[in-house]
C-alpha cells in the first residue's frame, strides 16, 4: 500500500482518491459470494473452451504451417493472443473469485493487469492489421501480386513490439496497474486521469493508440471492401473458375476477419465505456455491481473466434463440396456425349 501510495503526489491525494487507496484492503471482494462464485464458474467455462478452441486452432494451423497465406498467419497469431489471455490470466480471475478477493497481492495485480492489457492490445492490432490486408486485397488487387510469407513475419513482430510498448510503458511511472473496483480482478488504473494532467494525458494516449485509431482503421476498412464487393460481384461472375474460386477464398478471409472485429468490439466495448467513464467521469460514480457485467463479457471475447472459424469453414466446405459435385456432373456429361 505505501509503494503505490507513493505513486501518488501529495496534491492530487487531496483532490482525489481512487478507491484503491480509500480502504485497508482493496483486495476484498465487494460483491457477495454468491455473486463471485457464479462469476468464477463463468469464467471457468470460458476459460476452458478458450483454451481448448484455440488451442485447436493453433494445432490445426502448425500441421499445415508452410501453407498458410499471410491473412491465416495473422489468424493463427490472433489464436496465440487469445490463447495467451486464457492461460496466462484467467486462472488468477478464476481463483480470487472462487476465494472471495484478490489473493496474488500487487506484484500478481500488476502481473495479471500487464498480461491482459498486453494481449488484449495484441489481439487488436493483429485484427487492425488483418483488416488492412482484406482492404488492400480487396479494393486494391494489385498489393496481392507482392504480398509474401515474410512479409506477415514483419507484420507479427511489428505487433508485438507494439503490445509490449504499451503494455509496459505504466511501469516506466507514467501509469499503473490496479485492482477493480470489485477487488477480485485488476487492470489500467483508469482512475489517474482523476488526480492530475499527467494522468489524463497517458490515459488518453493509450485511449487513442490502443482503442480508438485500431478501431478507426478497421471499420474504414470493412467499410471500403463491402463498398467495393457490392460494385464488382457481377463482374467476377463473368471471369473463369478460377478466378472465382480464388474469389470466393478471399471473401472467405474476409468473412472470418469481419466477425472476429466484430466479436471482439462488442465484447470490449462496453469495458472501454465504462472505463472512460471512470477516468473522465464523476469520481466513484459506476456502481460496484455494474462494472463487474462489462468486465465478464470483455473476458469471453477470446472464446467467439475458434467458434467463428468453425462456423465459416463448414460453410466454405459446403460450398465448395456442392462446386465440386457440380463440375464433376458438368465432366460426365460431356464424358457421356
Amino acid at each position: 500500500m505505501n509503494g503505490m501510495a507513493s505513486d501518488h503526489n501529495a496534491s492530487s491525494q487531496e483532490e482525489y482518491l481512487p478507491h484503491y487507496l480509500q480502504k485497508e484492503d482493496p483486495f476484498a471482494s465487494k460483491l457477495s459470494r454468491e455473486a463471485d462464485i457464479v462469476a468464477g464458474f463463468y469464467l471457468t467455462v470460458i476459460g476452458i473452451l478458450s483454451t481448448l478452441g484455440n488451442g485447436y486452432v493453433i494445432f490445426m494451423s502448425s500441421k499445415r504451417k508452410k501453407k498458410l497465406r499471410p491473412a491465416e498467419i495473422m489468424t493463427v497469431n490472433l489464436a496465440v493472443c487469445d490463447l495467451g489471455i486464457s492461460v496466462v490470466g484467467k486462472p488468477f480471475s478464476i481463483i480470487s473469485f472462487f476465494s472471495h478477493r484478490w489473493v496474488f497481492g500487487w506484484m500478481g495485480c500488476r502481473w495479471y493487469g500487464w498480461a491482459g492489457f498486453f494481449f488484449g492490445c495484441g489481439s487488436l492490432i493483429t485484427m487492425t492489421a488483418v483488416s488492412l490486408d482484406r482492404y488492400l486485397k480487396i479494393c486494391h488487387l494489385s498489393y496481392g501480386t507482392w504480398l509474401k510469407r515474410h512479409h506477415a513475419f514483419i507484420c507479427l513482430a511489428i505487433i508485438w513490439a507494439y503490445a509490449t510498448f504499451w503494455a509496459t510503458v505504466p511501469f516506466a511511472g507514467v501509469g499503473s496497474y490496479a485492482p477493480e473496483p470489485f477487488g477480485t480482478s485488476c487492470t489500467l488504473d483508469w482512475w489517474l486521469a482523476q488526480a492530475s494532467v499527467a494522468g489524463q494525458a497517458f490515459i488518453l494516449s493509450i485511449l487513442f493508440f490502443c482503442l480508438l485509431f485500431p478501431t478507426a482503421v478497421i471499420v474504414f476498412s470493412y467499410v471500403k471492401i463491402i463498398l467495393k464487393v457490392k460494385s464488382s460481384t457481377k463482374e467476377v461472375a463473368h471471369y473463369d473458375t478460377r478466378i472465382q474460386n480464388s474469389h470466393i477464398l478471399e471473401m472467405k478471409l474476409t468473412k472470418v476477419a469481419m466477425l472476429i472485429c466484430a466479436g471482439f468490439l462488442i465484447a470490449w466495448i462496453p469495458y472501454a465505456v465504462v472505463s472512460v467513464w471512470s477516468a473522465f467521469g464523476q469520481p466513484d460514480s459506476v456502481p460496484i455491481q455494474f462494472s463487474v457485467v462489462p468486465t465478464l463479457l470483455a473476458k469471453s471475447a477470446a472464446m467467439y473466434n475458434p467458434i467463428i472459424y468453425q462456423v465459416i469453414d463448414c460453410k466454405f466446405a459446403c460450398c465448395r463440396s456442392g462446386g465440386l459435385k457440380t463440375l464433376q456432373k458438368k465432366s460426365s456429361l460431356k464424358k457421356s456425349r
